[in-house]
């Protein structure tokens, strides 16, 4: 019995098609049957071009909403990433660091290392060694005071000098480790916490001159669009001394980064679109990945959508792998929570 209603039906669902598709039939149909029956005729005709109407436009807005349709995007959310709270450092790791460890979160092209750190006052990283990474603190909120060891206690500038000592929000500081540095990073303000990004990536070579940058970016500017933060050093991997000294980045106004990696921020509205240029008109290889990260400064209030994506849409704490990208695409990055979103880039050969 079951196996005859199987047939009935697939016979009543061909004929039903042959109609549907078969003007003469419908009319012949039209004539000879009473005109209830007709109008179930026309309620199926109607209601199947409704469906495939609905199907069309569905697949054109989704295709059109893509403008990197090639492009492979896979969300990091904020759950996977590691995380310790020490008390005084509260910290979550996108990569592998410390004593976390995740083979699928090793690296990203350059970038090593991305960590969302929060350190309490009047505590901080001591004196410490680095050698042979490119590291940028980028401030979010509160103070954060660095020296190190090519910079005597007491010779220190504000952050727009070369020489540096305090950083606050929209103050980018860098550090070239190269064959070795020693550097302290300290909340020495008396109540607020500090909330910052540390970034780390793998230089072009190894045994370069130590350096280091500071600069600050507009928060005006960053509500406008994405503000280039690093470009690669303009003289390349085979820069001279004198190239090291004067420290030309490939665009003008960013902290020069020994790589073929570029970085940028910028502060999302809701309902607003950023454009990212992949490569940024500075980079080396053609073939880029692009990692995004909308840090936890809003509450869980910001989200936002990348390449018009259902399934690339990021919660505070969440990062994106964006992958198989090209020099020149477009990375459209769009504000759909209900606070701003503060976003940062990070495009890697």
């Amino acid at each position: 019995m079951k196996r005859f209603l199987l047939v009935l039906s697939v016979l009543i669902a061909s004929i039903s098609v042959i109609v549907y598709n078969s003007p003469e039939l419908q009319s012949l149909l039209q004539s000879a049957v009473p005109r209830k029956i007709t109008t179930l005729l026309d309620i199926f005709k109607t209601d199947t071009v409704n469906t495939n109407e609905e199907q069309m436009l569905n697949t054109v807005k989704n295709t059109m909403s893509k403008s990197l349709r090639h492009a492979k995007i896979t969300p990091h959310r904020s759950g996977a990433r590691g995380h310790s709270d020490h008390g005084w450092l509260n910290t979550y790791h996108s990569f592998s660091f410390a004593d976390w460890y995740n083979p699928k979160f090793n690296n990203f092209g350059a970038l090593r290392v991305l960590n969302e750190d929060r350190v309490a006052a009047n505590s901080g990283f001591p004196t410490h060694p680095h050698r042979d990474f490119e590291i940028f603190s980028y401030i979010l909120s509160g103070e954060l005071t660095h020296r190190d060891s090519m910079l005597a206690k007491g010779a220190e500038g504000d952050a727009s000098a070369d020489k540096f000592f305090r950083m606050r929000r929209g103050d980018v500081q860098f550090t070239t480790g190269g064959t070795g540095i020693a550097h302290s990073e300290m909340n020495e303000h008396a109540r607020d916490t500090v909330h910052f990004l540390q970034i780390w990536a793998v230089p072009w070579k190894r045994g370069l001159p130590p350096n280091y940058h500071t600069r600050t970016f507009s928060e005006a500017d960053k509500r406008n669009g994405f503000v280039p933060i690093l470009s690669p050093l303009a003289a390349g991997d085979e820069a001279t001394a004198q190239d090291e000294k004067a420290a030309v980045p490939a665009v003008e106004g960013t902290i020069p980064i020994h790589a073929d990696f570029a970085m940028g921020a910028g502060i999302i509205a809701p309902g607003s679109k950023f454009e990212w240029t992949v490569g940024a008109a500075a980079t080396k290889a053609p073939r880029r990945k692009v990692y995004v990260h909308l840090p936890m400064t809003q509450g869980g209030k910001a989200q936002v959508r990348l390449d018009g994506r259902e399934d690339a849409v990021l919660n505070e704490g969440d990062g994106a792998f964006v992958d198989a990208v090209n020099a020149g695409d477009k990375l459209v990055v769009e504000s759909v929570g209900t606070a701003d979103a503060e976003v940062v880039v990070l495009d890697t050969a």
